[in-house]
């Protein structure tokens, strides 16, 4: 396949993509109309009618039917999450006068779950956009999950990992369709609950709605400039800790529990090390904020918890100034960020099983070194035993991507403090480009709508580049500038 087939082939895909995805993004339309927001009514259309038209116009190129790559795919999914952030960035541009930059970093911020905002004074935004800023991030979640499906759907590769049963051969669903439909149908029954559990905490409708859209989803984005602090209310804070978790934690746990199979939901290793994570970080969060802050116990377990949990969910809510904190208690922060939630949820970070593989993986070389070469040394994961030749090939594909994941964000940290004289130490601009990277958004002031362009831009490529893991930005950039094979 010659590279202007396979890229025309990568665009075509996108087509199909833009015309499914316009009816959904005809839903802030309808609270333009319950708040009697009239002018906002075109540049929201504006939305819709840019996929659908666009989306037309790119099923109609020439697309190689016969030799479909698991790297088209990736291609085509790497580039419908740019183009959806520079077109979701259009009513900013058009309600708020936005600049094209910052426009484009709200829209990446939105469909990547990331908590970072351009958008100032949020209390005197209307109603369509502040709803569309939550429902962004909602649609990026299920995106993320979507994802996955397609995923397997395109190759198979993931089928035996996502969608099968613990210690079974068969396949959980029948389908990848079917799979669709009930993790969406899980998705929306948790949203439903979540609005349910935060009106207990006497917030009004409106706020409960668009809270819970973006707590499920890991987003971040709040209705007010102070965020979670505006509202003052520990019952809120506690409530929103279940929900935050519900979203971090792998949804093909709430299938089985729905379809009554015997499972241990505490018997998953991603939820085993979630919990294990969660606890180690509110004993060293609470810890440090006693001894370094001289904070009072009580508010430093409550601090320590929440911004733990915000923090591995790659949620983004703050209750406390992380640019106030101790830099180890920053540094801590930051690899909490960095590891971030389970593979199969709305989180971000590396996730939990590339830490559990990793962990896996070294121990299995290191035993292996350690004996004669005629032993045979098993990897075994869950108490499956996994081929030696599938498990080098996997250990490795998870290396490289943690390996990628670092580097980016050095590069992005490099780039950062040579191109911007700033006051902000090192520790804080590395803990903005981690919390980019795992498109969680918690920040030590760093990001705000006064730091230059380019720094902006670097941003907003690791939003991108994160919230896809790497891997289908880089098969990207090869497919444009190299060709395939």
């Amino acid at each position: 396949m010659t590279r202007i087939a396979y890229i025309s082939t990568i665009i075509a895909d996108l087509g199909d993509t833009f015309t499914f995805t316009a009816p959904i993004t005809c839903v802030p339309l309808i609270v333009a109309v319950l708040f009697a927001e009239w002018s906002m009514l075109l540049p929201m259309a504006a939305v819709p009618v840019t996929f659908f038209l666009t989306g037309t116009v790119l099923k109609h190129l020439p697309r190689n039917e016969r030799e479909r790559r698991l790297s088209t795919a990736m291609c085509s999914v790497a580039l419908f999450w740019f183009a959806c952030a520079a077109i979701s960035g259009i009513p900013f541009m058009l309600g708020l006068h936005m600049s094209f930059s910052d426009a484009l970093f709200e829209g990446m911020a939105g469909w990547t779950s990331t908590g970072f905002s351009m958008t100032r004074a949020l209390e005197s935004v209307p109603h369509t956009l502040l709803f569309w800023r939550s429902f962004m991030q909602w649609i990026g979640g299920l995106g993320i999950i979507a994802f996955s499906i397609a995923m397997a759907s395109s190759t198979g590769l993931f089928t035996t990992k996502l969608l099968r049963t613990e210690g079974r051969d068969e396949p959980l669903m029948p389908g990848v369709v079917a799979a669709g439909r009930s993790l969406y149908k899980i998705y929306a029954l948790l949203t439903f609950l979540a609005i349910g559990l935060i009106l207990f905490s006497g917030l009004s409708l409106w706020e409960s709605l668009n809270l819970a859209l973006t707590t499920i989803s890991t987003g971040g984005f709040t209705l007010h400039s102070g965020g979670i602090l505006y509202y003052q209310s520990i019952t809120l804070e506690l409530l929103l800790i279940p929900i935050m978790i519900a979203g971090a934690l792998p949804f093909k746990l709430y299938f089985l529990l729905l379809q009554n199979r015997r499972l241990s939901f505490f018997g998953d290793e991603q939820v085993k090390l979630f919990f294990l994570f969660t606890a180690i970080g509110v004993a060293v969060l609470t810890a440090d904020l006693m001894f370094f802050d001289n904070v009072d116990f009580i508010i430093a377990i409550e601090q320590g918890l929440f911004m733990t949990v915000s923090a591995l969910t790659t949620t983004g809510f703050r209750v406390a100034n992380p640019n106030a904190w101790a830099s180890a208690t920053l540094l801590f922060l930051t690899m909490i960020v960095f590891i971030g939630g389970a593979a199969g949820s709305t989180a971000g970070g590396i996730k939990l099983n590339r830490v559990a593989l990793a962990y896996h993986g070294l121990l299995w070389w290191f035993k292996r070194v350690f004996v004669s070469g005629k032993v045979l040394i098993p990897l075994r994961i869950e108490g499956r035993v996994i081929p030696k030749a599938i498990a080098e090939v996997e250990t490795a594909k998870n290396m490289l991507v943690i390996i990628f994941s670092v580097a980016t964000i050095f590069i992005a940290t490099l780039c950062v403090i040579q191109f911007h004289i700033t006051s902000y130490p090192i520790s804080d601009i590395v803990f903005e480009t981690v919390s980019a990277f795992s498109t969680c958004g918690l920040s030590t002031g760093y990001v705000s709508y006064e730091m230059p362009v380019l720094s902006k831009w670097i941003f907003i490529v690791l939003m991108w580049v994160g919230r896809l893991e790497v891997i289908p930005v880089v098969m990207l950039l090869i497919a444009l500038f190299r060709g395939p094979e």
